[in-house]
């Protein structure tokens, strides 16, 4: 068994017990609040995202990048407006133009991240407004939520007591075949026992637990990828334990876009 911290077990508890309650009331809220509340997490793991990318030597358009993703968060708020055809192509015209005045090592390069870091994390956690805007929303974003958080848990408890053979060695050396296994199945438990709490048939619960279950080590991996890149093991240190924004939201990018595409287009 590989040997507990203490003390980040202590502090990633306290922070777990402090965020999960806060997150669960700002859910049920909905609305405006939850769609700030997602904008301002959207923001600053994009923040996170660039100064990644300023530590591997390159620079990004981090103000315009942060200009991306608080679009795409408010197309998904305010979907009637059309507004991301039109300020796309206005955002791709000046970003393009402001480069070419721009004298870095990698230009191109540079502007490439800038899309990247806007577009991964803006577009992927809008997802998170707009399943709370569906039918039954509180209860879409709560699974996505808890069937992730179970899954880390399981993931994160297995690796430590049986966790040998490695799972992806060349992105993450912690990660076990043990612990993915472990995750796989506490996803899958969550999503039956939760989704029958919250009134959804035992089919829709048991897909919704494969989806998630099985695309979330992905999204950890990802941002993993980006990490080792630029030599850091932490995206930031906003939650002890735990690490930065982007850290919490690697996994939950991949499970809400999944959660999403799955009641709309076979549950609704």
């Amino acid at each position: 068994m590989a040997k507990l911290d203490q003390s980040q077990f202590r502090s990633r508890v306290l922070v777990a017990a402090l965020l999960i309650p806060t997150i669960i009331v700002i859910t049920w809220i909905g609305g405006i609040v939850f769609a700030l509340v997602v904008g301002v997490a959207a923001l600053l793991a994009t923040w996170e995202f660039f100064r990644l990318m300023e530590k591997g030597g390159f620079r990004p358009l981090w103000p315009m990048g942060l200009v991306l993703t608080l679009l795409l968060i408010l197309n998904a708020f305010l979907p009637h407006l059309r507004l991301l055809p039109l300020a796309l192509s206005a955002w791709l015209i000046i970003t393009t133009t402001w480069q070419l005045f721009r004298r870095t090592p990698y230009p191109v390069v540079d502007w490439a991240l800038t899309l990247t870091g806007g577009f991964y994390i803006g577009w992927l956690i809008s997802h998170f407004i707009s399943l709370r805007l569906l039918p039954q929303g509180y209860t879409w974003v709560m699974l996505t939520f808890l069937i992730t958080w179970a899954g880390d848990s399981g993931a994160y408890f297995a690796g430590l007591k049986w966790g040998k053979r490695p799972f992806w060695p060349r992105l993450s050396p912690k990660k076990t075949w043990e612990g993915t296994i472990g995750g796989w199945l506490a996803g899958m438990l969550a999503a039956i026992i939760l989704g029958t709490i919250g009134g959804v048939a035992l089919p829709h619960s048991l897909a919704l637990g494969v989806i998630v279950a099985t695309i979330t080590p992905f999204g950890d991996l990802a941002i993993s990828m980006v990490k080792r890149q630029v030599g850091v093991k932490d995206s930031g240190s906003l939650f002890p334990g735990h690490g930065g924004m982007l850290d919490r939201v690697d996994s939950l990018l991949f499970a809400v876009v999944g959660v999403y595409y799955y009641v709309v287009n076979v549950v609704l």
